[in-house]
């Protein structure tokens, strides 16, 4: 009897149309074109318009997933909406875009794994097509950080922007395509580095917090990058190695897109070559749960992935939170 995994199926992605480059940024705060680029490899990102929110991207990646796939929205079994930036507390993101969508067979929710949360929800929404449980699985990563940056920090504000990443696994008995492994960490003493202090139960939103700006990320970054890049090289090679595989050996390797220089240095830590990496964070900036599946799906559309071709993804954020997935494309 054959083994079943789950696969990537179809692919898709959303970005909002509204352009807002490093010049337009030097004219709202003390900042500068080459400062960003030097700093972050960041050149421009796309931001939401006026009313534009998480569901509404959400919707537009996964039309845009589905449009590919000759699946309709009614055959979907699970949405699972990795974000940070929901619509609002509750409901859940997964229940307004499965109402948007149309999506009425299928149940949801929400998975908060900051920038790893793609990851995590890939790893989650696999196991239910390996068991049986579900044939239609469909994760969107998802992120308007714009809504919780501080437009008055300019080492932070430049960093992110706003979009959508949307995949939808099946299950499949082909051995030459499918997950072949997830292997994901979390260390909540890093929590203290990265993270949004009030809006929750523990500081609960006032006139005093608006004030003091506790809605908004806080960062060491510093201490982010020296980690990011450990962590990111540690998980690849380990995920790697039980599998049998060398970093030569993938065809592409896509990291969560947060600064040019952390990419880079942990390319350059597993020996890949530039042919090896999938990068566009100068279009997009840090889009958190969203980088992987958009770099992704750019990768693809620009011919660089054919089936059975060995992929790495590998992802660090919030919490600390960081994992990789290695899989064999099967579109």
């Amino acid at each position: 009897m054959k083994n079943t995994r789950a696969y990537i199926s179809a692919i898709g992605m959303y970005v909002p149309e509204k352009r807002v480059t490093n010049d337009d940024m030097a004219h709202l705060i003390d900042t500068s074109d080459e400062w960003i680029r030097e700093r972050t490899g960041i050149c421009e990102r796309r931001v939401v318009a006026d009313g534009e929110c998480n569901s509404d991207l959400s919707v537009k990646a996964i039309e845009n997933c589905l449009s590919n796939s000759g699946v309709k929205a009614e055959e979907i079994d699970l949405l699972i909406v990795p974000t940070v930036t929901p619509d609002m507390v509750f409901p859940s993101t997964a229940c307004l875009v499965q109402e948007k969508l149309g999506a009425k067979n299928a149940w949801g929710f929400d998975l908060s794994g900051a920038c790893s949360g793609f990851l995590y929800g890939l790893a989650t929404g696999a196991q239910f097509i390996q068991t049986g449980t579900y044939k239609k699985v469909v994760v969107v990563g998802t992120d308007v950080m714009t809504s919780i940056i501080d437009p008055q920090d300019r080492t932070t504000c430049v960093l992110f922007g706003d979009g959508a990443g949307a995949v939808l696994l099946e299950p499949t008995e082909d051995e030459g395509i499918g997950f072949l492994d997830f292997l994901l960490r979390a260390d909540g003493s890093g929590g203290k580095f990265l993270h949004m202090p009030a809006g929750g139960s523990k500081i609960p939103a006032s006139h005093e917090t608006v004030d003091k700006r506790m809605h908004y990320v806080h960062q060491d970054g510093r201490t982010v990058f020296k980690f990011a890049v450990k962590y990111m090289t540690e998980v690849t090679s380990e995920i790697l190695q039980r599998n049998g595989r060398v970093s030569a050996d993938l065809t592409l390797f896509v990291p969560h897109q947060a600064n040019l220089r952390i990419i880079k240095s942990t390319a350059n830590r597993l020996r890949l070559r530039e042919d090896q990496l999938a990068v566009n964070i100068e279009r997009y900036a840090n889009t958190t749960a969203a980088t992987i599946p958009i770099s992704l799906c750019e990768a693809f559309r620009k011919g660089r992935l054919k089936k059975g071709d060995l992929v790495a993804l590998a992802s660090f954020g919030a919490g600390f939170t960081w994992g990789s997935v290695l899989l064999r494309w099967g579109i």
